[in-house]
């Protein structure tokens, strides 16, 4: 793992290959309502993907499971796949017709899916493709075990994980090298804090879903609110500049359908928190 700045903004070694700017890109709003479909308008769906690229973002995250398949055919559409740009899907999760998010880690399933994703993606290889979720019917080594064979097979750079335990996170890294994790986590949830301090001793890159759901918690907006004033920021800035000074190994991918609120979010690289302001938000959890 390695941490710079430059330009203002900190960097990750994915995997020891790819360095990225810590604040990237969550490509999982581009779709329609509920994250089901095709969005209202594709062209401005597009304009954002481009938009995220122009300003600087060299990390885009998405899933088969978007849509489904519509994130990675707009991402492909707008940004094709650029040397510069690091891709990374996810698959395991299934979408019935309610909208439910149904875990499926079968091997073959998953060995199906990279091929979709592959096509709808428009590249040879995946930079990073991640479990989206451990499967209560497969047992989870089989599942990783098809991870490591889409990598030995060159279907895909870099394996991931995504909500995962310190044990599962261990499981895995037996059997092919995990570059990330990828779980719930923000300024008002961090039930994975052990998975965070793992992801750190072993230089694993952590990347926090959700990572602005705190701004509309009870327990977490009045805290936001006094460091926003205070910095002249808004309190979504201020939830992703928390997780970029928590750790060094978090990857913040704030998602959104709009260029405005893009722009905003991505202004938080450049948001410095007081000493004052991190133990104001750091009280919002007893643990720390």
């Amino acid at each position: 793992m390695a941490s710079d700045t430059s330009g203002g903004r900190d960097t990750f070694d994915i995997g020891g290959a790819f360095t990225v700017d810590r604040l990237g890109f969550g490509a999982m709003r581009v779709t329609g309502e509920d994250v089901i479909g095709r969005p209202a308008d594709e062209e401005d769906a597009r304009d954002v993907l481009r938009r995220a690229v122009d300003l600087g973002v060299d990390f885009v995250d998405t899933a088969d499971s978007y849509g489904p398949g519509v994130s990675e055919r707009l991402i492909r559409e707008a940004i094709g796949a650029p040397d510069d740009v690091v891709i990374a899907s996810k698959a395991g999760l299934l979408r019935n017709r309610e909208g439910d998010w149904l875990p499926h880690g079968d091997p073959d399933f998953l060995k199906n899916q990279v091929l979709c994703s592959l096509d709808r993606l428009g590249t040879d290889t995946i930079d990073l493709y991640q479990f989206h979720r451990p499967d209560p019917d497969t047992d989870f080594a089989e599942s990783v075990h098809a991870f490591a064979e889409m990598k030995d097979a060159g279907q895909i750079a870099h394996v991931g994980l995504s909500n995962v335990t310190v044990e599962q996170l261990e499981t895995a890294t037996d059997i092919v090298d995990i570059a990330t994790v990828q779980n719930r986590y923000n300024v008002g949830h961090r039930d994975d804090e052990a998975v965070l301090r793992a992801c750190e001793g072993r230089g694993v890159g952590f990347i926090p879903w959700g990572p602005m759901y705190a701004v509309d918690d009870d327990e977490s907006a009045d805290a936001l609110d006094e460091v926003a004033a205070r910095r002249d920021a808004t309190p979504r800035q201020v939830a992703l500049a928390w997780l970029l000074d928590h750790s060094d190994v978090t990857l913040p991918i704030p998602g959104t359908s709009s260029v405005d609120h893009l722009e905003s979010n991505l202004a938080a690289a450049d948001l410095s928190l007081t000493a004052e302001d991190m133990a104001a938000l750091n009280a919002i959890d007893p643990r720390e």
